[in-house]
């Protein structure tokens, strides 16, 4: 018998197609070991993950431009232009989740490692995060993911029963994270596996 209440969401990845990689493909005009490079060695995903945690996106930029100043400008886009990492939404995903908020038979609620500073645009852009019961913003939180104190903060915020609940992620170490935490976890890799692991655990749209 389905015992679940409550399905909890990461947003980017899942739910929104992001990768810096679609910005620097036009800054790097297509080539692809530059934009690796630069990727890889200088605005990294963990030098964005401290941001995501709260740190300053003008002090974090500035801080690499001394470090790097040869590439400065680059530096600078990762933030002025990030609209341009967004693809848009991944429709099926957005799907699935507004017949569960159709459906009212679940509180929904998402998890998102994403800067207080940018997302705020984000919720402007993407109508369909009015769905869900409430926003946990690890830039909001001075923590991110994996880290036991988000997802405690999900939970005593919103009075979440771990063992009643399910967290989707598309990347691995969060669902292992969450699932530390006692909620159970699916890693998400496209919309149609997400759809036929949540009905295996009796989940219904």
């Amino acid at each position: 018998m389905n015992h679940i209440d409550t399905i909890i969401f990461d947003i980017g990845g899942v739910l929104i197609d992001t990768n810096p990689k679609y910005l620097y493909r036009k800054l790097f005009q297509g080539d692809e070991e530059k934009l690796d490079w630069f990727l890889n060695q200088i605005c990294t995903s963990d030098w964005n993950l401290e941001q995501d945690a709260g740190k300053n996106i003008h002090v974090a930029t500035q801080e690499l431009i001394e470090k790097y100043p040869d590439h400065d400008l680059m530096i600078k886009a990762y933030y002025e232009r990030w609209e341009e990492m967004v693809a848009g939404t991944i429709e099926e995903s957005v799907g699935l989740l507004q017949s569960l908020q159709l459906k009212n038979n679940y509180k929904l609620f998402a998890l998102t490692n994403w800067s207080a500073e940018t997302f705020p645009r984000a919720l402007e852009i993407f109508d369909f995060l009015q769905y869900f019961d409430g926003i946990v913003v690890s830039g909001n939180e001075n923590t991110r993911k994996p880290f036991p104190k988000i997802y405690q903060i999900i939970l005593d915020r919103y009075k979440i029963t771990p063992e009643k609940s399910v967290f989707i992620d598309d990347r691995f170490e969060n669902i292992s994270g969450a699932e530390l935490m006692g909620i159970q976890g699916i890693h998400f890799k496209n919309p149609f596996q997400l759809k036929n692991d949540l009905l295996k655990l009796g989940i219904l749209f």
